[in-house]
């Protein structure tokens, strides 16, 4: 019989899954992007980026938990997931504006 432990990532791994889904949708987005050249369109892609890395290690913690019988550290995993994604897009406000976001 395999080690269970094998079929769970350990928590490390999510800082892998974060990679992966990184750049994935960085790749994504660079590839909709019709100017790379143009800043915005640089800070488009790393924002994109940024999300996908955040969406993956969330939901893939959100499994893990639930793979393990924890359904309150999976709305956990999401919640801190959707904060993740809510800075992100706040920051992101903030530096086209150049102040806080409203």
């Amino acid at each position: 019989m395999k080690n269970r432990r094998a079929l769970v990532p350990a928590r490390d791994d999510l800082a892998n899954q974060f990679l992966r889904g990184m750049v994935s949708a960085g790749l994504l987005a660079a590839a909709q992007q019709q100017c790379l050249t143009a800043p915005e369109a640089r800070k488009q892609v790393l924002a994109r980026a940024l999300q996908g890395g955040t969406a993956l290690a969330s939901g893939v913690a959100a499994a893990n938990a639930l793979q393990r019988g924890r359904a309150g550290q999976a709305v956990v995993a999401v919640a801190l997931g959707a904060a993740g994604l809510a800075g992100i897009e706040y920051l992101l406000k903030k530096t086209r504006t150049g102040k806080g976001a409203e």
